[in-house]
């Protein structure tokens, strides 16, 4: 079976995989240790916060009744919710997730690892998600777009 079959190409999936490497990272090269009690208690509070923001954000998609899987065609723009503010809640919820669980582990290469999340996700999947907005919703999309930040 193909390493594709076994993992999809889905960014809870890249989640979990820059996960166990910012995991991996911290015991082999911590680079700088800062593990601490404060700093477990943020990294617990951050990913908390990730974790609930993600979860409104896929509440969302349930309401309006589209699809929340990259690559299917968008049936509504969401612009209620954590959407007002951030296009993409949900992988800004799994950043904020990833930055915890470095903070947790106490190492900076965690950290710097969890910090390129957004560049890889944004370069995988949200640049093609915000052409199918355009494509499926046109000026109320690009307006969108241009008004609510992507981070």
């Amino acid at each position: 079976m193909a390493l594709r079959e076994r993992f999809p190409d889905l960014p809870p999936i890249w989640a979990a995989g820059f996960a166990l490497a910012g995991w991996g990272l911290a015991q082999v090269l911590p680079v700088v240790d800062f593990a601490s009690s404060l700093a477990a208690a943020i990294g617990v509070v951050l990913s908390l916060a990730g974790f609930l923001l993600a979860a409104w954000a896929a509440v969302w998609f349930s309401r309006k009744k589209t699809s929340i899987e990259p690559g299917e065609r968008p049936t509504s723009l969401i612009v209620e919710g954590p959407f007002r503010v951030n296009r993409n809640p949900i992988y800004t919820g799994m950043a904020l997730v990833l930055i915890g669980i470095a903070f947790w582990l106490g190492a900076m290469s965690a950290l710097a690892l969890a910090l390129l999340f957004p560049f890889v996700i944004t370069a995988r999947f949200i640049r093609d998600e915000e052409a199918s907005l355009r494509v499926a919703f046109g000026a109320e999309a690009e307006a969108y777009l241009r008004r609510t930040r992507r981070w």
